[in-house]
């Protein structure tokens, strides 16, 4: 193998792992009552603010949750600071 390809592959490796390591904290409601959450939930997709509301909204709404923002994508380096605000919320969607 060269080193192009073999360098190639490295970066390829640590760029799913850096993928895999997105977290977003979102904004959330229910209707009829009126119910809002604070939440944290792992992004597997790009990590950025669009592609963490592409991806949250619809497992928001199987659950009958509406996202009303996605405040901020993180790396794992912001879990702990988050985990006591977001409560029962914390990693559940």
């Amino acid at each position: 193998m060269t080193r192009f390809a073999l360098s190639l592959l490295i970066a390829l490796a640590c760029a799913g792992t850096a993928q895999a390591q997105c977290y977003a904290e979102y904004k959330a409601k229910k209707d009829a009552p009126l119910r809002l959450h604070y939440g944290v939930a792992q992004i597997g997709g790009a990590c950025d603010t669009g592609s963490a509301t592409r991806e949250l909204a619809p497992r928001l709404t199987a659950q009958g949750w509406t996202l009303l923002q996605v405040q901020s994508v993180f790396g794992p380096e912001g879990l702990d600071q988050r985990k006591d605000s977001a409560g029962q919320y914390y990693l559940r969607f």
